[in-house]
């Protein structure tokens, strides 16, 4: 087996990927506050960035100065990096589901996507709280100079059925609007690119949740940290590639028709014509 990234090695992914991916969360919120169309999907990436930023801050004092930590301190810094990586992955699935929610037509689409995103929340809850019941019930590791909880095979299972099954429900999720839209054939190549950009996340939890069943250690981190920034620059992409779609054409509206007029759809807003 390969050896395991230093310490330092692990400082460098800890800050580049954050700032990397709070830049890319931060133009996006720019790009919408400045045609007024910031949404709930919006606050979820905010919420995403927020956890983010956390993440990298509590990983750098996790890291670098973890032997002058009373043991408590050690021990609260890890369960803080535990619960803000599924913070960052989660907002940032709901960020994107948002985003299809707000694209949607009234009635059973949005009724169904709702019922998605509250599945969603209850998922995290779960996640959330597996992490406690499995650290407390072997709390010997909290004795080790730098604590990590082993989390072993059913936190492994748990994180690739729900990063699976999430990301398979948002590259699905799109279909509800595009089987019902008047688009070309370029158009929908374009959405269905877009939103198939979550596989990249599940490729990423895929590994992240290999060293959790297996190594753990540093690994384990660096691969967290690369989940956190990847879904969380993911989330921001249908957002960021349409601002500079729009910047090079003319035809990056989505139309379709509906009973009383006509409505014209784009990553952002609908807009509905008299």
């Amino acid at each position: 087996m390969s050896p395991g990234p230093t310490v330092v090695q692990t400082q460098v992914v800890n800050y580049v990927l954050p700032i990397v991916a709070s830049f890319v969360t931060s133009f996006r919120l720019y790009c919408r506050a400045r045609r007024g169309l910031l949404w709930i999907d919006d606050a979820w990436a905010a919420c995403a960035m927020l956890f983010n930023i956390t993440l990298m801050i509590c990983s750098a004092l996790y890291l670098r100065g973890y032997v002058f930590h009373p043991r408590w301190a050690k021990v609260a810094l890890y369960y803080t990096l535990s619960q803000c990586f599924y913070g960052v992955v989660w907002c940032s699935r709901l960020s994107i589901l948002f985003t299809v929610v707000r694209l949607a037509y009234w009635g059973t689409q949005r009724r169904i996507l709702i019922c998605v995103a509250i599945l969603f929340g209850v998922i995290w809850g779960i996640l959330f709280a597996q992490v406690w019941w499995t650290c407390e019930l072997n709390p010997s590791w909290k004795q080790l100079p730098r604590p990590q909880c082993p989390l072993g095979r059913d936190v492994a299972i748990a994180q690739i059925v729900t990063d699976v099954l999430g990301d398979i429900v948002l590259i699905l999720a799109p279909f509800l609007i595009i089987y019902r839209a008047t688009l070309t054939t370029a158009q929908r190549v374009r959405v269905i690119c877009l939103f198939s950009t979550s596989a990249i996340t599940t490729a990423v939890s895929l590994t992240h949740a290999y060293f959790v069943f297996t190594v753990g250690e540093l690994k384990e981190a660096v691969s967290a940290m690369f989940e956190a920034s990847i879904s969380l620059i993911v989330a921001n992409l249908s957002v960021v590639v349409t601002f500079f779609l729009r910047m090079l054409a003319d035809d990056e509206t989505i139309s379709r028709p509906i009973d009383s007029g006509s409505t014209t759809i784009e990553f952002g807003i609908v807009v509905e014509d008299p």
